[in-house]
């Protein structure tokens, strides 16, 4: 079970695999992130910048100039940098069940606020609410993308503890095993995530202290 937000370390990925692919500069790093999540998600100026500072304080990426654009800070990822990206890649290859309990747990926050009466989330009439039409569009999203990129979706029978103990793991549902994040954003160990929720100066110091790589 994951106890705080998007698994840590995951914009910091994501930029590194950008930049292994050809230098870039900060809005485009976001823009591509977001085209990745398909239009869903697009990570913080407050989060991305500060990452590519920190890349380049740690001699992973370095800044260049291109007469082209001389306003535009380019980056550019160094042998280092590469290094690093091959370990990052290990990395998040791990972290496939933290992403399950991310996207789980946040349907099943959105079922609640739509049959638990102890929510009243009333939405203007123009605005998406929570009930089983919505449901229905994101679950048909999901296996639609399933089998556009898998193959035709078939039905697992499975009950949860059966899942995991066929792939690894014990089904540990909330409320149950250690003690986890004290507060959003945050692992046990106190230190914040990148999930870009916070915003901030592009290039601010402000921004800057937000970072985080591990």
């Amino acid at each position: 079970m994951r106890k705080s937000g998007p698994p840590r370390g995951l914009i910091s990925y994501l930029v590194l695999e950008l930049l292994e692919e050809k230098p870039r500069y900060g809005y485009e790093i976001l823009k591509e992130i977001t085209e990745i999540s398909g239009g869903h998600w697009e990570p913080s100026y407050g989060s991305v910048y500060p990452i590519l500072y920190k890349f380049e304080d740690e001699g992973w990426a370095e800044r260049i100039e291109r007469e082209d654009e001389p306003d535009r800070k380019y980056f550019e990822l160094t042998d280092a940098g590469r290094e690093h990206l091959a370990e990052k890649r290990t990395e998040t290859g791990g972290k496939a069940r933290e992403f399950a309990d991310v996207i789980l747990g946040f349907y099943h926050v959105y079922v609640a606020f739509a049959t638990d009466d102890r929510f009243e989330t009333g939405a203007p009439a123009d605005e998406w609410c929570f009930d089983d039409t919505y449901s229905g569009w994101i679950v048909e999203q999901m296996v639609r993308h399933h089998e556009r990129d898998f193959g035709e979706f078939e039905r697992v029978p499975d009950t949860p503890e059966e899942f995991y103990g066929k792939h690894g793991g014990s089904w540990e549902p909330a409320g149950e095993g250690s003690d986890g994040a004290g507060r959003d954003g945050e692992d046990a160990d106190g230190e914040g995530t990148d999930d870009g929720a916070d915003g901030g100066d592009a290039g601010g110091t402000e921004a800057e202290g937000q970072a985080s790589d591990d």
